[in-house]
Order: C-alpha cells, then sequence, then structure tokens
C-alpha cells in the first residue's frame, strides 16, 4: 500500500525502539502527537477479540442494535465541540464545516437505526411446491480502511450500517487523524456497544496487509486513492475477502448555453472549495459551452473572492491549510504542469510564504486532455475550467477520464439534463442542477478507476451481508 512515510518514524518511545505515527498540525506545522505502531501478537489478540465480539452481537435483535445507535448519536451531539477542534487540529478542517460534517454523522447514525430492520427483513418467494425465503445476515468482521479528509463522516458512513447489520469493524484510520480513530472508538464504547467490537488498529502497511490476510477478516472496505485501492484490492483478492472501494474522482461539471449561470457559478465554487478542495466528489473540471464561459468564469471568480484563508480554528476563515505538506507539493506540481502545457492561470498558483501547508485558490482557465489539470484528480482548491465547442462535446469531454465517481449537469431544460444524466455520463452519482453529495438515503459509489460497490442507502448496507436462500421442499 501507498501511504506518506512522514508520520511513520523509528523513536524511543516509553524506553522502546518502536515505529511510532506523529500527527502534525497543518496550520503550523507542530507536532500533536505521537501513537506506537501495533505489534502482530497485539493484532492477533485484538481481532481474536473483535471475532468473540461479533459471535454475540450478531445474534442481538436489531432493536438492541438500533437503542445503541441512538445513544452514540446523543454522545455525538453532546461532544460536538471536542471534536470538530480535534478534526481542525489534525488536519485543518475550518470549524464551521466540521460542525456540518458531526451533524451529517449523526444524520447517518439515524438513518440506519430507524432503516436496518426494513432493510434487511427476510424475503418470501413463492415457487410451486417449494417454502423459499432470502435472509440477511453479517458476513462478520468488516476491516476499514478510512481517509482522513473526513475523518468522522468517512467512518460513520462505513461503520453506521455495517453494525447495524450485524457485523464487527476494525478500523484503520489515516496515520493524520489517529486522534480521530482513537476519539471515535471511545464513543462507540461510551455509547454501551460490546467491547472490541469496534476497534481502531494503530498500523503501519505491511500491519494493514496482515490484518487483511487474518482468516477472521470477512471483508475490507477502503476509501482513498485509485492507486492504494488497486493493491487492497489484490491483497483482498489473494484471500477472496469481499472488497468495496471509494476511490478518486475527476467529477465534470457540464454547463450547456441555456444554464442558470449564478445557480452554476455557486454549485461549482461551493463544490469546488468545500473542505479546501480536498473531496472526491468537488467540482474538478468544469466544463462549458462556448457561449457562456466566460460569463461563468467571471461568476466564479467574484464568488471566491469572498472566501478567507486562515486558522481553520477561527470562525471567519472558509478556508484551511492542506492537510499535509507533501499533497500541497504535489498539486502545485500538478498546476504548473498544466500552465507549461499551456493553461492560463487567472488566480492563486502560488505556496504563500508563511508556516502551515497553505495553499491558495487557483483557477486555471484553457485546460484540455493531456494536462494534470484535466486527466489527473487535483486534490485541493484548483478550479479548471475547460471550453467545449457545444453539448456533445461537453458529453464526450466529461466521459474522456479514467474516473467514474460523480457528475453534474446545469440546463433550464431539466427533461434534457435528465436524460444526459441517465444515458450519456459515465458515473455512479449524477445531479442536475445542483453539486454532487453524499446522502444517507442514496447510494454512492463510483465506476472504472473510481472503485467499486456501493455505501449508503439499501444497497450499502447490502454490500456486507450474507445473502442466505433458504428452501423447504413442501
Amino acid at each position: 500500500m501507498i501511504e506518506n512515510t512522514r508520520y511513520l518514524k523509528y523513536k524511543f518511545y516509553n524506553g522502546n525502539f518502536i515505529m511510532i505515527i506523529e500527527t502534525i498540525n497543518p496550520a503550523n506545522e507542530e507536532i500533536i502527537n505521537r501513537y506506537p505502531i501495533f505489534d502482530i501478537k497485539k493484532i492477533n489478540n485484538l481481532i481474536d477479540n473483535a471475532h468473540d465480539s461479533y459471535n454475540l452481537w450478531r445474534k442481538e435483535s436489531i432493536n438492541t442494535r438500533k437503542i445503541l445507535m441512538l445513544n452514540l448519536v446523543q454522545i455525538l451531539k453532546e461532544r460536538k465541540n471536542q471534536y470538530v477542534k480535534l478534526m481542525a487540529l489534525e488536519m485543518g478542517k475550518p470549524i464551521n464545516e466540521g460542525f456540518a460534517e458531526i451533524d451529517k454523522c449523526i444524520y447517518v447514525c439515524e438513518y440506519f437505526a430507524t432503516k436496518a430492520e426494513s432493510f434487511l427483513k427476510p424475503k418470501i418467494i413463492k415457487l410451486k411446491n417449494k417454502k423459499s425465503k432470502v435472509y440477511y445476515q453479517p458476513l462478520g468482521i468488516v476491516f476499514a480502511i478510512m481517509p482522513w479528509n473526513f475523518p468522522f463522516w468517512q467512518v460513520f458512513r462505513s461503520a453506521a450500517p455495517t453494525l447495524m447489520a450485524g457485523n464487527a469493524v476494525i478500523l484503520k484510520h489515516a496515520p493524520i487523524t489517529t486522534g480521530c480513530g482513537l476519539a471515535i472508538t471511545e464513543l462507540f464504547k461510551d455509547a454501551g456497544f460490546p467491547l472490541n467490537l469496534f476497534q481502531h488498529f494503530i498500523l503501519d502497511n505491511e500491519l494493514a496487509s496482515h490484518v487483511i490476510s487474518n482468516e477472521k477478516i470477512s471483508a475490507v472496505t477502503f476509501t482513498g486513492s485509485e492507486q492504494t485501492g488497486a493493491t487492497v484490492a489484490s491483497i483482498a483478492g489473494k484471500f477472496l475477502k469481499k472488497t468495496v472501494l471509494e476511490l478518486g474522482g475527476n467529477d465534470p461539471y457540464i454547463i450547456l448555453k441555456d444554464a442558470d449561470l449564478s445557480k452554476a457559478a455557486s454549485s461549482i465554487v461551493s463544490s469546488r472549495l468545500n473542505n479546501c478542495g480536498q473531496v472526491c466528489i468537488a467540482a474538478k473540471r468544469i466544463i462549458a459551452v462556448n457561449e457562456v464561459i466566460d460569463k461563468l468564469t467571471k461568476k466564479i471568480i467574484e464568488l471566491t473572492n469572498n472566501y478567507n484563508m486562515g486558522d481553520p480554528l477561527d470562525l471567519k476563515t472558509t478556508i484551511g491549510p492542506m492537510a499535509r505538506d507533501d499533497l500541497r507539493k504535489k498539486l502545485h506540481l500538478q498546476v504548473l504542469s498544466s500552465i507549461a502545457k499551456g493553461a492560463k492561470l487567472l488566480k492563486g498558483g502560488d505556496i504563500p510564504k508563511c508556516r502551515g501547508f497553505y495553499y491558495p485558490i487557483t483557477i486555471l482557465t484553457d485546460v484540455v486532455p493531456g494536462m494534470p489539470a484535466f486527466d489527473d484528480e487535483l486534490f485541493g482548491p484548483v478550479l479548471s475550467i475547460i471550453n467545449a465547442r457545444d453539448e456533445d462535446d461537453a458529453i464526450k469531454l466529461a466521459n474522456k477520464s479514467r474516473y467514474g465517481l460523480g457528475a453534474s449537469i446545469f440546463t433550464q431544460d431539466v427533461i434534457k439534463g435528465e436524460r444526459i444524466a441517465i444515458n450519456d455520463l459515465e458515473v455512479g452519482t449524477c445531479y442536475v442542477n445542483g453539486m454532487v453529495i453524499s446522502d444517507p438515503n442514496l447510494p454512492f459509489g463510483g465506476i472504472k478507476c473510481s472503485g467499486f460497490g456501493r455505501e449508503l442507502a439499501r444497497e450499502g448496507i447490502l454490500e456486507f451481508i450474507n445473502i442466505k436462500t433458504i428452501s423447504v421442499i413442501v
């Protein structure tokens, strides 16, 4: 697996020379905490404990699971300020965005607490001379490898349905959000969930592979880069483990000549600059037809001028730092490479001379295939504006990508917009006249190099389920 090694170091810790993780505040580059990596013996013992806990949990009633999940919701509400500050310190999320993230976690937990029973209800199949039913039963322990960009939401959108289905969860959080992983584990414990049902393992890549290979691990869910996702899938495939992958995105936003440009610009800027642009479903490729591209670009520039870059703990801040220095360096190289290949820089594009991993809002125009700003995922506050000759050209440009996570199309002809969304755009989620979001009511996931499988809604809870058919001859 590919992982930034700056945060994995050998140091003396409590008298021993061992590998540790350092968490670093991206706003001031100061070390927050140090955490020792687990050893093989501890990992194996904890997996055994998780399996024992699973065997008890799988027999608990849906109502018991619901009560505990709603207990957790209450604690989430009570500790919201604590968790918002923790996210700001570990990965630089402005606190206003942090509050929205915790609110979304509350929503997804409430959703699956109330919906799980109907989603998992056995289905009767009427056949001649047979009494047949389809049952939805848990698989076992699900190993969840989760990213740093939404350190609470990504965990809960996976854990809530997985646990309500009767499974156990072992989390490997991103190294830079290790504190968030531990806080979530404590939250499940305090809500009354059985001991060891939800655990957080502090691991390096080799140890993560060891967890996947353990015979008591039934499935793996991963959210992150396509490169690491491919590695996770290959290891899981070797051991025949069910896998769900939610990987990168290079989402196109198509703006047709009859679009409401104010609505389109507002959606684009809100989508792209959320979480400092570190969002898989952000508006990464803005594809506008000739007739409107200049007016749209002007509106986008005006809206970006309203954003304030600064300390994520400051209520006035709307753009915080990027999560890591290496991510900022990669983004900057992608911008410079795109400019060298002919893209025009309208705004930003330089690294500020200050402490912290800040990167300014950057706007590129004249972006075409062959540039990183078109071909690759730019994970930061960069808006890539692409000129399309007409509607057909816009659709071709939108699909000219190895990714297929989300897309959006803006037109006042909603019938045409829906037709294009259904029939023409090669993605897992498509919005008409609005920004792409993940919603607990709707299945979420991608195709092509954006991964496979689905999270959220009924489709999400059924990913880690044994769909068991029982037939009795009568």
